[in-house]
């Protein structure tokens, strides 16, 4: 099933596919566990996401793209294409505000160029205004569609049975209780997502 996005291109259908948790407490001392899910596919050019997150604080405060949108209420997607060990960091905030980099690890990270991320189509259910923390039970959805465009560093022709590495987060640094959710375990002794060694398997078909 397809349908087309706000800029005219064809997409999928992401009702079609299986949810995945982002479930894994790595950190005793961060025991919050927001009920977070996402869905992931492709096809030849465009990498298609849906993040759907339910919890108690959220907050929306950075409006900078490459900022630090970690703070507020935030899903990632850390991917290495070529599972060579660097990778590319997709963070988006609650309202879409989003941080992209590509590196080796934590300290090595070149942002990519602004004209560049503004290629990835992001929506929000909340909209794109800011805002102050608010507590209660919330519930949000992202899409986010990826261009193939946007893997500067490795020249990928085509996504279609591409063998990756790749993590994906769930955070709020900044929140009343902080957290640091994962799909794939993370074993570090502190909270750290730069972690290529712990990324899962993606086989994109």
């Amino acid at each position: 099933m397809s349908n087309f996005s706000e800029s005219g291109r064809k997409t999928l259908d992401l009702n079609d596919f299986q949810p995945q948790t982002i479930d894994c407490i790595n950190w005793k001392e961060f025991p919050y566990k927001p009920e977070v899910q996402f869905k992931i596919t492709n096809d030849e050019q465009l990498i298609y996401l849906q993040f759907n997150v339910r919890e108690k604080y959220i907050r929306a405060e950075e409006t900078i793209v490459n900022g630090d949108v970690y703070k507020d209420s935030c899903v990632e997607f850390f991917i290495s294409p070529k599972a060579d060990g660097k990778y590319y960091n997709f963070e988006f905030s609650c309202i879409g505000v989003p941080h992209v980099a590509y590196g080796p690890d934590r300290h090595q990270r070149l942002k990519l160029p602004i004209e560049i991320i503004e290629q990835i189509k992001i929506k929000s259910s909340l909209g794109t205004e800011p805002f102050a923390e608010k507590k209660g039970d919330f519930s949000w959805k992202l899409n986010v569609e990826i261009p193939i465009n946007c893997f500067i560093h490795d020249h990928l022709k085509s996504l279609d049975g591409l063998r990756a590495r790749a993590n994906f987060y769930k955070c709020g640094d900044a929140t009343s209780e902080p957290h640091y959710l994962s799909w794939s375990p993370v074993g570090t002794e502190q909270p750290d997502y730069h972690q290529y060694p712990y990324f899962g398997n993606l086989l994109f078909i």
